[in-house]
């Protein structure tokens, strides 16, 4: 048997995968992104370049946005690990989604999950930042149907949004 025919050996990662505990077995040179999708089944996370330059399968790991396709699916082990998939509360959409689709801030769809995570992730740190930090924020995803006014007007709107004091007497 050769070097190449010899079979890969796997390995265990045990982490949390959107509030939730997750194992899965992974090759030692699997990255994230594609256990996501083919160990996991989680395939909101898409793979753009798989060279960490469009940004288009953005998590959060551990709170630290990330490209997926450049981090190995054994560093997620005992890690938190957030995808588009735990954006949404279970009763509707969260403020950000729901602002991308009211701004019209999509096309094609191949980015907007990453666009999603990162401008979540700026808004748990910063919850209103001005338009500069906001580009600036998401400098690291690349959208190649909308042009950015129209994500950054919706991150905007979800911090605006978001920032508001919840109604009294609660709901």
């Amino acid at each position: 048997m050769t070097q190449q025919e010899a079979p890969v050996r796997k390995i265990t990662v045990a982490c949390d995968v959107n509030g939730y505990p997750a194992e899965f077995l992974a090759a030692p040179h699997q990255s994230l992104l594609e256990a996501l999708r083919e160990a996991m089944g989680l395939t909101g996370t898409k793979e753009g370049c798989n060279d960490g330059n469009c940004g288009a399968c953005t998590v959060a790991l551990d709170g630290r946005i990330v490209d997926s396709c450049l981090v190995l699916a054994a560093e997620a082990d005992g890690k938190r690990v957030d995808t588009i998939e735990g954006m949404a509360p279970p009763n509707g959409l969260h403020p950000l989604q729901q602002a991308f689709l009211e701004e019209a801030a999509l096309q094609c769809g191949i980015c907007t999950p990453g666009f999603l995570v990162a401008a979540k992730a700026l808004l748990e740190r910063e919850p209103e930042p001005d338009e500069h930090r906001i580009r600036l924020w998401l400098a690291g995803n690349l959208c190649r149907c909308t042009g950015y006014d129209k994500i950054v007007r919706a991150v905007q709107r979800a911090s605006s949004e978001m920032s508001k004091p919840a109604p009294a007497g609660g709901a």
